[in-house]
């Protein structure tokens, strides 16, 4: 490697840390990645991209299985598992190139290792070793900026440790050999419900667990309460309030002893249990012990423009907390990097116009506060709804369950958050995401004139309810 010294190295080459190098070169910074495994990261690799296109294959199963209701004669003979995995192991492989080919389009440099920090030297510069996958110590390398964005893993629970066949993670999830016939999920965050979702629609009878008294606890109640009964509808078992206490591996399956919070505990035998019970930062090995960053419960702590106790040292991305989404950490990292190299007017993230989104059926989407929340927060709020069942475009799909939901502040009109669920809603959901940055207010979200007919159409309507002038249902 001829260049050893750089204005900014970014440990971490997923959503984060990609998109930081690539801004960082845009603003003439000389620019080096370290990545470990796999350029892309967990999202691209493992993660949002692959389970994306698993869950297209559910979705496709689920339109065969009602192709009748379209005047379609159709049979769903078979499932080749293997081919569905393929499929989303082929398409990670594209989109890594593709980010590979980004970052040498933007002469980036690339070394393939794990790097910690190590010191300072002349002049501030801070000191990088690396080590190479076959843990030899490849040529140190120095920068005067240094941007960790190592991302998070799956957590684990004691008693519940995932062994990697019968107890596994979301990494084993994406690439089954065979459909287990019993499924448990410990977890019904997005994750968890995602999978559960992919494993159902393939014939999985499938069992979720949650602690909290409802499933997908961060969106708003009146989701939550939709999406448990459409589950259910769906055949999926949900226990809430409950909790797993331990799992056992046995002659091929698992012991899963289940105690709710009201009642006895009772075990119940599964074939493969999936944890989904939230991620943990990758801070260890980083040299982070001998500076000023500070690390809490597994995340390194930042301030609103990624900065660590330690000059010079940024974090962005999973690895500096929550929400755990890869638009925060890329969006994270442009402000990151844009302050770094003094571009003017940068504005720190508003983590309330992050959007949030669950790809199971029916789709999840959200961004800023509940209804619950805007209340705790001391709003007098005005909350409109909207169903489905009321768009001529949803009718014309075929998918009629769901609705669009928004919270306003009574007093100034501010859009304080939406909700949705149901078919595309994901797609959808950006245009309130749109609003809320703008910090538009109900008047010009109803004087906007929508498409017909969209599903769009149901945004309007549900922001007329929340102000008596709804006019289709």
């Amino acid at each position: 490697m001829a260049d050893t010294t750089f204005d900014l190295i970014v440990i971490g080459g997923g959503p984060g840390g990609y998109v930081s190098a690539i801004r960082a070169a845009q603003l003439g910074l000389k620019t080096a990645v370290v990545e470990r495994e796999h350029m892309g990261g967990i999202c691209l690799n493992w993660g949002c991209i692959p389970t994306k296109a698993l869950l297209r294959t559910a979705e496709v199963a689920h339109l065969i299985e009602r192709a009748d209701d379209f005047g379609i004669k159709a049979k769903l003979e078979s499932v080749d598992l293997k081919k569905v995995v393929a499929r989303s192991r082929a398409i990670a492989g594209q989109l890594s190139k593709g980010v590979s080919g980004l970052i040498k389009k933007n002469k980036i440099t690339v070394i393939d290792g794990h790097a910690r920090l190590d010191g300072l030297g002349a002049g501030g510069v801070r000191k990088l070793a690396v080590t190479g996958a076959d843990g030899k110590a490849l040529e140190g390398i120095a920068a005067k900026h240094v941007i960790v964005a190592t991302g998070a893993r799956a957590r684990a629970l004691p008693g519940l440790e995932p062994d990697g066949k019968h107890i596994v993670t979301y990494k084993e999830a994406m690439v089954p050999a065979t459909m287990p016939k019993r499924l448990l999920v410990i977890g019904s965050g997005a994750i968890g419900i995602e999978f559960a979702s992919f494993y159902s629609d393939l014939g999985a009878d499938v069992t979720v667990v949650e602690v909290m008294d409802r499933i997908l606890p961060v969106e708003d109640a009146d989701i939550s309460a939709f999406a448990e009964r459409a589950f259910k509808k769906q055949g999926l078992t949900i226990h809430t309030a409950t909790s797993v206490t331990s799992l056992k591996v046995a002659k091929g399956k698992v012991t899963a002893e289940i105690s709710p919070k009201e009642g006895k505990a009772r075990k119940e035998s599964f074939d493969r249990v999936i944890l989904a019970v939230g991620i943990t930062g990758n801070v260890e090995d980083l040299g982070l012990e001998k500076t000023k960053v500070r690390v809490d419960k597994g995340h390194i702590q930042i301030n609103q423009w990624g900065e660590t106790g330690e000059t010079g040292v940024y974090a962005i991305g999973d690895v500096a907390g929550p929400p755990w989404l890869a638009h925060k950490a890329s969006h994270e990292g442009v402000v990151c990097v844009e302050r770094i190299a003094g571009v003017a007017d940068v504005h720190p993230l508003d983590v309330t116009n992050i959007p949030g989104c669950t790809y199971c059926r029916p789709q999840v989407a959200s961004v800023g506060l509940t209804e619950a929340k805007a209340k705790e927060l001391g709003h007098d709020v005005k909350v409109g709804k909207f169903p489905f069942i009321g768009n001529g475009k949803a009718i014309a799909l075929g998918e009629t369950h769901g609705f669009v939901k928004t919270v306003f502040d009574a007093k100034t009109g501010a859009l304080l958050g939406a909700h949705m669920i149901g078919a595309e809603v994901t797609e959808l959901i950006q245009g309130f995401v749109v609003a809320k940055t703008l910090e538009t207010t109900e008047a010009e979200l109803m004087a906007s004139v929508f498409p017909h007919p969209t599903l769009s159409e149901m945004m309007h309507e549900s922001v007329l309810d929340a102000y008596g002038r709804v006019v289709h249902i």
